[in-house]
C-alpha cells in the first residue's frame, strides 16, 4: 500500500555532539534533533536524530536521518522507525536511501515493512511517501 502526506519542520534544534576524535574534513559534520508534523494519508508527528556533512552557503552536502514516527498511514494507527538520507550539490537530491526499520512498529502498525521517499517541491512543499506491507 503507498500513503502519502506532506509535513512540516516545527523544530530543529543543533545539538552540541562531535564526532570523536576531531577529524579535520572539507564539510563540518554536526548532528541535530527535528521535530516533523504530518498531514493527508500520513499524519502524525516525528522525532527526528539528524546528522549531516553540509555547507551552509553551497548547499551541498549529505545526511542521515532517523526517525521515530507516531500517527496513522490511512485509518492504522501506531508507531514505528524509518531511516532516511541523501546528498545534494545545492540543487538535486541524488544517493537516496528511505526504509522502514524492521520490527519496529507498534499498534495497528506492528508488523510493518517497506520503504518510500521524500521530495520537497518547486513552492517548498515538503512530501513524503510510504509503500508499505502489515504482516
Amino acid at each position: 500500500m503507498r500513503a502519502v502526506g506532506t509535513f512540516t519542520v516545527k523544530a530543529f534544534a543543533p545539538a552540541e555532539l562531535k564526532p570523536e576524535p576531531a577529524v579535520a574534513t572539507g564539510l563540518p559534520v554536526g548532528v541535530a534533533t527535528m521535530e516533523k508534523h504530518f498531514e493527508g494519508e500520513v499524519a502524525g508527528r516525528s522525532a527526528t536524530l539528524f546528522t549531516a556533512a553540509f555547507d551552509q552557503s553551497s548547499g551541498v552536502g549529505t545526511y542521515v536521518a532517523m526517525e521515530s514516527f507516531e500517527g496513522a498511514l490511512h485509518d492504522r494507527e501506531g508507531s514505528f522507525n524509518f531511516v532516511h538520507s541523501a546528498t545534494t550539490s545545492g540543487s538535486d537530491r541524488t544517493a537516496e536511501f528511505f526504509t522502514i526499520v524492521p520490527s519496529s512498529g507498534t499498534g495497528g502498525l506492528t508488523g510493518i515493512s517497506g520503504a518510500g521517499g521524500l521530495a520537497v517541491d518547486a513552492d517548498g512543499t515538503h512530501r513524503v511517501w510510504f509503500d508499505y506491507r502489515l504482516a
